[in-house]
């Protein structure tokens, strides 16, 4: 099938049309004229790939990763940096004036590195093959150097074979020091060569199915002269540099006389940034193994004017007798429950600081926040470089 690619998706996929129908193209750039290969067919569009370029576009560049067209991991290294910016700063613009109705003006935060930035990858295992799922499949392509991890996890790469796993999944961790945590998940009987391991890296601990296997099953990060400690499981932004960045613009919006609650407060390491500036900050998190790392990390901090709740941040919030003035919220990819709105329009904040991974949902979001709030300030940020996913915050202030 020949096409030409009339734009880009959200994913970053060319779109073109046959025979009445869409067609999305991976690998593919505006005004290129390609053949493809349909991958999936349904009554409504056509996913397809390229097999021949027969013109080229002039943005189109040489990707410097040997699995980029196998590996799913990312999508956009046939762009350059500065176009995959653009292209994020784009998207997101128009998904915002799609599903809230205002237009906003963004201010990229760009990644520092934009390769080696990742501090965790998850490593799929597959009749003994360790690598990263194909695209658009659960087969398993082997990779033992990853761009976007960081030096020390590609080490470890070159070690797997010392795991003797046959089927499973393998999430790697490392902190500023470069040491390393394993989290294995698989139903094998395994015996690890941690000796051997140790040779070759970092490694701090291992964690076999949920139970500690080696050392210890956390270690401590250190970002913007915080110290955090970070549990094997706990939720923490895969990107040092950006999370940098995240950091100086919460303590930006916070106030002195900020009293600020933190729903979705992970690890604490957002509440405890805004501590350094606020008169008082309460964070609240669902998952215990969390909320413990949390209390540790405000006491290593010698952080006092934060507390800590674990629960349902929207159950919570009654038993905190302060008038909060500035929430926080960084809430999973699906966002904001109707339930979540309502409790937020009930506290009626003056500031939200609202931190999303997914530009739709949030979208969603600020269309049932616009009456009651303005958009201050709107940041994109860098935090997965090469792939469409961008990390948003939108900072508002009630009218």
């Amino acid at each position: 099938m020949k096409l030409t690619i009339e734009s880009l998706d959200h994913q970053g996929r060319g779109i073109s049309h046959n025979n009445g129908k869409v067609v999305f193209v991976e690998d593919a750039l505006t005004n290129e004229e390609v053949i493809v290969e349909v991958i999936k067919e349904t009554s409504k569009y056509i996913e397809a790939k390229v097999t021949q370029c027969i013109s080229k576009s002039s943005l189109r560049v040489k990707s410097k990763c040997p699995f980029y067209h196998e590996c799913g991991g990312c999508h956009l290294r046939h762009l350059s940096y500065e176009d995959t910016l653009k292209f994020k700063c784009d998207k997101v613009e128009n998904i915002i004036e799609k599903f809230a109705g205002l237009k906003v003006g963004i201010c990229p935060i760009k990644n520092k590195n934009r390769d080696f930035y990742r501090n965790k990858i998850e490593i799929q295992v597959k009749n003994g093959v360790y690598g990263f799922f194909k695209k658009g499949t659960h087969e398993v392509i082997e990779v033992d150097r990853c761009l976007n991890a960081l030096e020390p996890i590609n080490k470890m790469l070159l070690a797997m074979n010392l795991l003797h796993i046959v089927n499973g999944k393998v999430t790697i961790r490392c902190n500023y020091n470069g040491e390393i945590i394993l989290d294995i998940i698989t139903s094998d009987k395994v015996e690890v060569e941690v000796e051997k391991i140790r040779d070759k890296v970092k490694l701090v601990g291992i964690v076999l199915n949920g139970k500690l296997l080696f050392g210890a099953d956390h270690y401590i990060e250190i970002v913007d002269n915080l110290l955090f400690k970070m549990t094997y499981n706990s939720f923490f932004q895969v990107n040092q540099f950006i999370n940098q960045e995240l950091f100086k613009i919460v303590k930006n919006h916070v106030d002195s006389d900020s009293v600020v609650l933190d729903m979705c407060c992970g690890v604490g390491s957002l509440s405890l940034v805004a501590a350094t500036k606020a008169k008082k900050v309460y964070g609240i998190e669902i998952v215990e193994n969390s909320i413990k790392d949390a209390l540790i990390n405000s006491r290593m901090n010698k952080i006092e004017n934060v507390e800590f709740m674990l629960g349902d941040a929207y159950k919570l919030i009654s038993k905190i007798d302060d008038k909060i003035n500035t929430v926080l919220i960084d809430p999973p990819r699906n966002g904001l429950t109707k339930e979540a709105i309502k409790s937020l329009l009930k506290i009626h904040p003056n500031k939200i600081i609202y931190i999303s991974c997914d530009p739709i949902t949030l979208g969603r979001d600020l269309n049932d926040l616009k009456s009651d709030y303005w958009i201050e300030k709107f940041y994109c940020l860098d935090m997965f470089s090469y792939t469409y996913h961008v990390e948003c915050v939108c900072v508002l202030n009630k009218r």
